[in-house]
């Protein structure tokens, strides 16, 4: 069985984005793409990281053996005044090659109005460039998200299409994480003259 790691990228302690990473978990379980032992949410608002550089970087330690452990990865970035929020940015400059490197992302903007798209593009045009993340060409967007993922069932049309586009989307990420997986095997990982992105 494949590992997948969840990123709620607010710094909230009890936060939209956290809510949207279980409900994204649950969704996987129940569709057989994992298990509760191969899955897990790395909630930034409950196991912060401090700004980076930091000289107490504890909580990176127990987070980077998290993503080292996963074939694919959520990231959940909520949209803060039309930005990805600094708690997720904040990440992946933590983040290396050697957590994330040649494994698929997909991207979720989380909004509380009709938003959400920014951090998609935001976070698509840099976060990948040291640690090599492969996001896909498909993301999800949760607008009015006070509103919906509270239950696994749909209370409307609108929720009902938002439900089949999060099935289609993590099928899509565990498709895309049992192809990338020989590449990452097959890839060297120390060769210290392409140590960074250009």
């Amino acid at each position: 069985m494949l590992n997948f790691a969840i990123v709620a990228g607010s710094s909230r302690l009890d936060s939209q984005s956290g809510k949207v990473a279980r409900f994204l978990r649950t969704r996987m379980i129940q569709a057989g793409l994992c298990s509760e032992h191969s899955s897990t949410v790395i909630d930034l608002g409950v196991t912060p990281l401090p700004l980076w550089p930091a000289e107490d970087s504890s909580n990176w330690a127990a987070i980077a053996a998290q993503l080292q452990a996963a074939d694919g990865l959520i990231v959940i970035a909520p949209e803060w005044n039309g930005m990805a929020g600094p708690a997720i940015k904040n990440f992946f400059i933590y983040a290396t090659k050697a957590e994330l490197a040649h494994k698929p992302g997909l991207l979720v903007g989380v909004s509380s109005g009709i938003g959400g798209a920014y951090p998609i593009s935001e976070l698509r045009a840099s976060s990948y460039k040291n640690c090599r993340i492969c996001y896909l060409p498909e993301h999800l967007i949760v607008r009015q998200v006070e509103q919906v993922l509270n239950a696994q069932d749909a209370t409307d049309d609108h929720e009902q299409r938002l439900h089949a586009r999060i099935d289609y989307s993590l099928d899509l990420l565990f498709k895309y994480a049992v192809a990338l997986k020989p590449v990452r095997a097959a890839v060297d990982m120390n060769s210290p003259a392409f140590a960074n992105g250009m």
